[in-house]
């Protein structure tokens, strides 16, 4: 684990103890400054934890790369009000939107390692690594994961006047048709564009790609018939597929969702396959351990409450509890997996 770097308080402790031993080398024998060395130490040791004890002694910035009213803001607000409620101090949700994430990543990146800056970690931020050609960070690098929050299946749906009523049956008509079934996005290099991707890539079927911007446009085309088939998120979907403007033929995700429990797993049909969007919490690297393990044990605390639980149940997905180590390899996992398919796919940033 990296540490944390010395307060201004713990360096000055220490300074004066090397000023000491260098103006009196002559008078000050060893074990006399070892004695005092070790003390400073024992003393920044213990001012830090104090410091990290009474964490946050001030308004915390949530920075979410995406426009309020979405799963990422959605879900930094469900958080963020839990966390203001327990740690006595608000936790401020800061919408940065732009450039896939990039530029509220850019931000945090830049913020100082003190735990008053927080990022709202999405799967975008693993696929951004290899959709962009050059980005201003490194994100395995850069930041410290703190905790995961939730993952949400997408939903493989279809516009009713298709045939296919399973994904065994999609996947036959694809194939029968190669090139003619349009697939729809929220937009290029976006987690739906890339579900898409990797259901190419797993069952050799060709479709072509529409990109828009954003889910509703996408929606509409899909209901209209001008695309067959969309990745799309769960919570603006479901009502259409309730009441049946859109046919549902299973979730991206390993296990069923309890939103739409009586529609299978992709991976039923196409063994392997799990795509998802999840949400989770970093911030930038350096952060004192102690405040990193203090967020981590709050926002598990939310995970397990059964108020939250069914809040974030409501958008679709499960909850994602576990370590800072854990929530690092799952986007470190996370990072590996759509390198793959924005290669297969070629797909570049708009």
């Amino acid at each position: 684990m990296i540490e944390p770097r010395p307060s201004e308080c713990q360096r000055a402790v220490v300074d004066i103890a090397s000023a000491i031993f260098e103006k009196n080398t002559m008078k000050l024998p060893r074990r006399q400054f070892l004695h005092l060395t070790a003390g400073a130490a024992a003393l920044s040791a213990v001012s830090h934890f104090a410091w990290a004890q009474a964490y946050p002694t001030r308004p915390v910035r949530l920075v979410v790369g995406f426009p309020p009213g979405g799963g990422t803001d959605i879900t930094a607000r469900l958080i963020g009000q839990w966390l203001s409620e327990r740690l006595g101090q608000q936790f401020v949700i800061e919408n940065r939107p732009g450039a896939g994430s990039n530029i509220a990543t850019e931000a945090v990146v830049r913020a100082s390692a003190d735990g008053y800056t927080l990022l709202l970690v999405s799967a975008a931020h693993a696929i951004n690594a290899t959709l962009y050609d050059k980005l201003n960070y490194n994100f395995l690098r850069d930041f410290a994961p703190v905790a995961g929050i939730i993952r949400v299946p997408n939903v493989m749906e279809v516009n009713p006047s298709l045939p296919p009523k399973s994904v065994s049956e999609f996947i036959a008509y694809a194939k029968a048709n190669p090139g003619k079934v349009n697939y729809a996005s929220g937009g290029n290099g976006t987690a739906q564009h890339l579900s898409g991707e990797l259901f190419k890539m797993m069952t050799g079927v060709v479709m072509v790609h529409v990109p828009y911007r954003g889910d509703a446009p996408a929606l509409t085309d899909l209901i209209g018939g001008q695309v067959q088939v969309m990745f799309g998120s769960i919570p603006p979907s479901v009502e259409h597929i309730r009441a049946g403007k859109l046919r549902a033929l299973a979730v991206t995700t390993a296990t069923r969702s309890e939103a739409l429990p009586d529609i299978p797993t992709v991976s039923d049909f196409v063994p392997g396959y799990e795509a998802s969007a999840w949400y989770g919490i970093g911030a930038p690297r350096n952060a004192p351990a102690e405040v990193v393990d203090k967020l981590n044990k709050e926002i598990n605390a939310a995970l397990a409450d059964t108020k939250m639980n069914a809040r974030l149940a409501d958008l679709g997905g499960t909850v994602l509890p576990g370590s800072p180590a854990e929530f690092g390899k799952l986007i470190a996992d996370e990072t590996e997996k759509w390198a793959k398919v924005v290669k297969f796919s070629g797909a570049k940033a708009e």
